[in-house]
């Protein structure tokens, strides 16, 4: 079984290409894998592996950036790596927003442990907002949660503008770094009661027992696990290999899906081309299969 761990935190970084190159070298060496964005506001990231060196690689971050703790971590098991390589980028954001976070404005969140969150939301005159994109949105959340129905995060403060500023807003997200950033936007702009889901959805499920919970469906996650559900175990969702969004157990029995090739969302979208490219790319992936080889998944829908 391979350890994965989630985790972000805001903190001032400085010398970030000298951090990339250490970092890289340390997933290398330890065969670690997995996504790591870093930028002069912190960290954010997942990574997969031995238990002894995602261990490692915490407590090397943590002494690196010198300091005690992330804001969000999660940690689950899984049978299989759920990703290809490890990689590390220097970006402007952890999550691009058009809004740099540090310590000052962070102390404006207001956090609701995963034991509260159930009492919060049961209350009829919140606001229940789902920070994430719309085919995420689909596959599972919050009883009552509305989406702003945005393809990028950048164009979340639109919906915001739209919300009543005398309304109690209680918000969340996969990990809850997206709504760090969006609580921050709404205080500064005049709202008084903003709440966010500490931990995000995979610190509630990680925590919440499943017959006490209020989450329906499953949670989507981005590396080849596609989706989890309660105690972070892997869901019951696929990859469609024309579009790239998840499908579900119950649409894969759909005539639309063609495993590698097509599903319900891109069927009647994909050329003849595309879908000789994709079988023939899934007689690859199967080949490799056999021979006991990996293959890695490109997205060639264009």
């Amino acid at each position: 079984m391979l350890n994965i761990f989630g985790f972000y935190k805001f903190i001032n970084i400085t010398k970030l290409k000298k951090h990339k190159q250490d970092l890289q070298l340390f997933m290398v060496n330890n065969d670690v894998k997995g996504a790591l964005i870093i930028a002069k506001e912190g960290i954010n990231g997942t990574i997969s592996g031995k238990k002894i060196a995602t261990r490692l690689f915490e407590k090397k971050i943590l002494k690196q950036f010198n300091f005690k703790d992330f804001d969000s971590r999660n940690n689950s098991l899984c049978k299989f790596q759920p990703f290809h390589k490890a990689k590390v980028k220097i970006k402007k954001e952890v999550v691009p927003f058009g809004l740099n976070l540090d310590k000052k404005n962070k102390k404006k969140n207001i956090y609701v442990e995963p034991d509260q969150w159930n009492e919060l939301i049961k209350k009829k005159h919140t606001l229940l907002i789902d920070a994430r994109k719309p085919f995420e949105h689909k596959v599972g959340t919050f009883n009552g949660a509305s989406n702003p129905n945005v393809k990028n995060f950048r164009d979340f403060p639109k919906y915001l503008s739209k919300v009543k500023k005398s309304q109690p807003v209680a918000m969340f997200c996969t990990g809850g770094i997206r709504c760090e950033k969006a609580s921050v936007y709404l205080k500064n702009n005049g709202f008084k009661n903003v709440y966010q889901l500490k931990g995000g959805i995979l610190g509630y499920l990680e925590k919440i027992k499943k017959e006490k919970s209020l989450w329906k469906g499953e949670c989507y996650v981005f590396d080849n696990r596609i989706s989890l559900k309660h105690k972070l175990k892997q869901g019951t969702h696929s990859m469609c290999g024309g579009c790239r969004t998840p499908v579900s157990a119950l649409n894969i029995k759909s005539k639309k899906y063609e495993a590698g090739v097509s599903c319900l969302n891109c069927y009647d979208k994909l050329t003849r081309d595309q879908i000789e490219r994709f079988r023939m790319r899934q007689k690859q992936i199967n080949l490799a299969k056999q021979q006991g080889k990996s293959h890695i998944f490109k997205k060639v829908f264009s």
